[in-house]
């Protein structure tokens, strides 16, 4: 294993999963931190400060630009997220990986700075109609919010050229199962190894399945249904 952890950023458009599948892993390998955004946009019912995000002011935000304390930094939905450098630089140090639930634009900003140490998986819904039902399933997002999301949507799915592995998450399992697999393997390598407990020949098998089954194929045609 090596000594040093990577940034394992996971993007998707909303509603496409990534939130779930990047909580799940966390929750099983204890060998992954989760980076907490800071984010001006208002706390929802049943989220956590300093869990699910720092929730801060506009004036705190723009101090935290200004000290230079962010590695990225977007408007999304109106709201602004930040990434801060010094947990990063933590947990890489420390042989630990981090995950990232973020956009295209955080992926691009966070691979752009640790270039050698990122690894980027892109989700994908299997289908608009299913996506557009997620979101309107929601209790959380107002209608106009809703109908943003799925109008960014499509403009977030362009951006699948810039990832290492694209997930279809038609079922949850199966999505997981592959993101597992990909992650395990960039961490412990894809040959069986005395002082690892996994199944790592396996393991790549199921991520190399996945590649093999052309998931961009799939991310083009939802791109030309859109259109």
């Amino acid at each position: 294993m090596s000594t040093r952890g990577f940034l394992l950023i996971v993007s998707s458009p909303s509603g496409a999963g990534k939130t779930t599948l990047t909580r799940r892993l966390l929750r099983e390998h204890d060998t992954i931190d989760f980076s907490v955004s800071y984010t001006t946009r208002p706390q929802r019912p049943g989220e956590r400060d300093g869990v699910d995000y720092h929730f801060i002011d506009n004036a705190s935000f723009d101090r935290m630009v200004e000290d230079g304390e962010f590695a990225e930094w977007f408007v999304v939905h109106g709201n602004r997220y930040g990434t801060a450098k010094a947990p990063i630089e933590a947990s890489l140090a420390a042989g630990r990986d981090m995950i990232f639930d973020v956009d295209f634009q955080g992926a691009r900003a966070l691979a752009g700075a640790w270039p050698a140490d990122s690894l980027r998986v892109f989700i994908l819904p299997p289908d608009l109609a299913t996506l557009a039902s997620r979101l309107r399933s929601r209790a959380t997002d107002a209608a106009d919010v809703i109908e943003r999301r799925l109008r960014k949507a499509i403009e977030e799915l362009g951006h699948f050229g810039e990832y290492d592995h694209l997930i279809v998450n038609a079922e949850l399992e199966p999505a997981y199962q592959v993101l597992r697999a990909v992650y395990l393997t960039r961490r412990y390598g894809d040959v069986a190894r005395p002082d690892v407990a996994l199944p790592l020949p396996a393991l790549a098998a199921a991520r190399d399945a996945n590649t093999a089954s052309d998931p961009a194929a799939h991310a083009r045609r939802l791109i030309a249904t859109a259109g």
